[in-house]
């Protein structure tokens, strides 16, 4: 019982409304009583009248007056149980609602170790299995009829000694067996409710994962595999459950045997007193026979309430292991400190403890107050510890972190997390409307402020795609979004709190360089004058950033700006050119169809390539635009700089494309090209051209075309032609010009 001690507090603030249910418990249980004496009192009456002792109409008053007494106690009776359950029912609840909250919020306040220690499965089988059908059950029910069977005992033993002494010791002859019985079944009740319960966390954390990894398990085809292992898991949870049911089948089977055996003593034993006249009418052995029967219910229930506060014990124990859970990461400030951003780490060590490896290796640097840093480096080199120490998920092996000049220790982690924007590299969302996963860091956020955020994050447009736009309701963990949308819904949840801090752990890795270079534009104005830290693998994450870290095996490799490590030879320098090749490969080419409507016009691609070369002496807002008529078709060629210097190419086709609901777009080719590739693009461009022109030229150019050039005036074009309304020429409407 020592386990269950935990829950005293809890009786203690509901002290009240118990003791309520304890008087209420006595008055019905002793309404109850009225029954038997008046049965007792009605049987003498008849005999009394059989002997001509009394008359048939005062019999007869006497029996209806008997009769109503038992009808109105019986009424009373039940009214007032139902008031014992309305009080001492309700207690049980108030206690699961309490203990789920506590070991919830204890959830929260333990650090990540525990929870890699510790399986999903486990931890919401404890707070939910546990509390709920075996905790609560002990805290309700089984205080209900525990204090129940006491107040019968204590009323229904002492009555029956008065009225016959030796018809009563024969009576409660079985009662000592039982309790010896009940104690030796009860020791192996806990023992097989210790194991189930361990089963049940088992057979939780095997479907939650199971549930959570469907797609992966489909894509695999692992469907029989996992039926299998079901298979096997049921049938063990079946053994242990039938262990434990075995031992449980004895309880009743033993109360009713007892029980018989006390009924037969009292008609025997009571019917050879009455012959004997030792007792002075049969009346008492059929009030005995009733109190029997109602000592049936209490006498069973013995055993029902010894395996419920078994049950109670171990899963209580179970609960208590991990109320007992300290966090690794403790709280020694408790007033709030404010933070401003700067940061610095001192020769620090991070070893993982369930791993055992060295994350990071006697590392320094330090981040001043408004700096965007970009970290870099393989896979396992340690950058998302950085983060994850600077929100002081884990404690520093050895070293020290400062934020604000301060040791990380000395300030209020509350402080410290408030002032921080995560956005984690497995992005999250919870199943909720996408709305609330991005009020998710400021409840009080306004809807104009939610949609500004999601622009930012290049995400406005998808979410207004969904028929309920920011009202829709995602999936479990945001299933309902690409990996791409999760990532920039989690960046908008971030951008939206406005911290001090943001923390970036490669959260634009599932998305395209174009989305990717228009979030990082965002992120540099809505950073501004705000500590940034951005983990990648991308340099062009890197390239705007006022530092960059370069990291190997837990190491600091390199330090300094993009301009700074690139002039150098090294890992950031190889991997800029790796990187920069790539995207060579990927953007030179241009799909041929265009080329074969265009190809006369080749100068005119060529003066609009021209005019991104000369772009880099130019305002980097001023947006150069060509409009080309080739045929039936016209081209509208866009160029404009970011801020980066490099370009984007756009070339709109002026042919429809109709949607089902009657809305249309206009097709577009949009190029990203980094200045370091203009020259190689303009080679392949031309190269193509000439293919086309000198080889194909004949074969591609149908007649009907060659007809429509011939026909065709020569339009004048003038760099005018852009609106004034409109931030890039490509917004221009076809309908317009």
């Amino acid at each position: 019982m020592k386990e269950l001690a935990h829950l005293n507090k809890y009786f203690k603030k509901y002290w009240s409304k118990l003791l309520v249910g304890l008087f209420i418990t006595i008055i019905a249980r002793v309404l109850q009583l009225v029954m038997p004496r008046y049965v007792k009192e009605s049987i003498v009456v008849i005999e009394n009248f059989m002997d001509g002792q009394v008359e048939e109409s005062a019999a007869k008053g006497l029996l209806l007056e008997y009769i109503l007494i038992i009808v109105g106690a019986a009424l009373l009776s039940g009214f007032f149980t139902f008031l014992m359950r309305q009080t001492i029912i309700n207690v049980s609840r108030y206690i699961e609602y309490d203990l789920k909250n506590e070991i919830f919020d204890h959830y929260q306040f333990l650090s990540l170790n525990f929870y890699k220690k510790n399986r999903t499965g486990d931890l919401m089988n404890r707070i939910s299995e546990d509390v709920n059908h075996k905790v609560r059950m002990y805290s309700g029910p089984a205080l209900m009829y525990g204090i129940n069977t006491i107040t019968l005992f204590a009323c229904i033993i002492p009555i029956m000694f008065m009225t016959a002494p030796k018809l009563a010791a024969y009576t409660l002859i079985p009662l000592p067996i039982l309790s010896v019985l009940i104690y030796y079944i009860s020791k192996i009740i806990h023992e097989r409710s210790t194991i189930v319960q361990q089963y049940l966390s088992t057979l939780s954390t095997f479907t939650q994962e199971v549930f959570s990894g469907v797609s992966v398990i489909k894509a695999y085809a692992l469907e029989p595999s996992i039926n299998n292992d079901l298979s096997t898991l049921a049938v063990e949870g079946k053994d242990k459950s039938m262990d434990l049911a075995k031992v449980n089948a004895w309880f009743f089977p033993l109360m009713v045997l007892l029980i018989g055996i006390s009924n037969i003593f009292v008609i025997y034993i009571g019917g050879k007193q009455y012959i004997n006249g030792e007792i002075a009418s049969s009346g008492v052995i059929a009030e005995f026979v009733l109190y029997v029967n109602m000592l049936t219910w209490p006498v069973a229930i013995i055993g029902w309430l010894t395996s419920i506060v078994q049950r109670a014990e171990a899963s209580q124990k179970r609960i208590n292991e991990f109320l007992s859970e300290t966090p690794d990461i403790k709280n020694t400030v408790l007033e709030e400190t404010p933070i401003k951003g700067k940061i610095e780490f001192k020769n620090v060590t991070f070893t993982y403890e369930d791993t055992e490896i060295t994350a990071l290796d006697n590392i320094s640097f330090t981040i001043n107050e408004g700096e965007t840093v970009a970290i870099l480096g393989k896979t396992g080199s340690g950058k998302s510890t950085i983060l994850d120490l600077i929100a002081r998920l884990y404690d520093v092996t050895s070293g020290e972190i400062l934020i604000d000049d301060t040791p990380i220790k000395d300030l209020n982690i509350n402080s410290i997390r408030q002032a921080i924007g995560a956005v984690p590299q497995d992005a999250f969302l919870f199943s909720d409307s996408i709305k609330t996963n991005i009020k998710f860091g400021k409840e009080n956020a306004t809807d104009e402020e939610v949609i500004e955020a999601a622009k930012n994050a290049v995400v406005h447009e998808n979410i207004m795609g969904f028929s309920k736009g920011y009202d829709t309701v995602l999936g479990e963990r945001g299933i309902t979004l690409s990996g791409g949308q999760k990532q920039r819904v989690s960046i908008a949840r971030a951008l939206l709190k406005k911290p001090e801090i943001y923390l970036f752990d490669d959260c634009l890795s599932a998305v395209d360089t174009e989305t990717e270079e228009d979030i990082l534009n965002n992120l540099k104005k809505a950073s501004k004058n705000r500590t940034t830290l951005i983990v990648s693998h991308r340099v062009s994450s890197a390239k705007n950033a006022d530092k960059v870290l370069v990291l190997s095996n837990g190491k600091l490799l390199q330090e300094g700006n993009h301009t700074d490590l690139n002039s150098v030879e090294g890992y950031y320098k190889d991997l800029y050119y790796t990187q920069l090749s790539e995207k060579k490969k990927t953007k030179k080419l241009l799909p041929y169809w265009l080329f074969f409507y265009i190809f006369e016009r080749l100068t005119t691609i060529n003066y609009t390539l021209n005019a991104m070369n000369e772009k880099d002496s130019m305002d980097q807002e001023e947006i150069h635009s060509k409009v080309l008529r080739a045929g039936r078709r016209t081209y509208f060629f866009d160029v404009r700089s970011t801020k980066a210097g490099d370009y984007y190419l756009t070339i709109t086709e002026s042919k429809k494309f109709t949607h089902d609901d009657g809305s249309f777009h206009y097709k577009k080719h949009k190029i990203y090209l980094y200045k370091e590739d203009f020259e190689a693009f303009k080679e392949n461009v031309e190269e193509m051209m000439n293919f086309i022109i000198e080889e194909k030229g004949s074969e591609v150019i149908s007649e009907r075309h060659q007809k429509d050039f011939k026909k065709e005036e020569e339009v004048k074009v003038t760099e005018e032609l852009k609106p004034t309304e409109t931030e890039s020429f490509t917004d221009v409407s076809f309908d317009d010009i």
